[in-house]
């Protein structure tokens, strides 16, 4: 085994990324439907708008389509799952571990203008991709007034 000489800096910056996961995990939702859960870990997402619809991309190397979930109820969509570590392989040393195992949740208040009914997943070489369509905003229709 080799030895490593030890940076604090590095820790210090490790310390300082798992931090900001954390705080920026637990922000407040803008509706009671989003809970904060304890979860083991979140994936990286990008969020894209068309004119058409919106497209919800997630990082999930190594996760089965088996183990995530899509689900969206009243304007909130959530996406959860596992990735899972195989420990039980005893021919197997870790020296280190530093990606993310367990559980996961996230969850995303969708605008108005969405369909829930038009909600499409695919997952295809570790990466999920949602897609929700929009819908036409109904507009106020102006009513003339005339004076008599």
């Amino acid at each position: 085994m080799a030895l490593v000489k030890w940076d604090p800096f590095a820790e210090l910056e490790g310390m300082s990324d798992r931090l900001n996961r954390l705080i920026s995990r637990s922000a407040w939702p803008t509706r009671s439907e989003e809970a904060l859960v304890t979860a083991d870990w979140a994936p990286a997402v990008d969020i894209q708008e068309t004119d058409k619809e919106f497209v919800i991309k997630a990082e999930l190397p190594e996760v089965k389509r088996e183990e995530v979930k899509v689900s969206i109820k009243d304007g909130v969509l959530t996406i959860e799952g596992e990735r899972k570590l195989d420990r039980e392989d005893k021919s197997k040393k870790f020296h280190r571990v530093e990606r993310f195992y367990g559980k996961f949740v996230r969850s995303f208040t969708m605008p108005e203008n969405t369909d829930e009914k038009s909600v499409r997943a695919d997952f295809k070489e570790g990466v999920l991709n949602v897609r929700i369509a929009k819908v036409e905003a109904v507009r106020p229709k102006a009513i003339e007034v005339k004076v008599a």
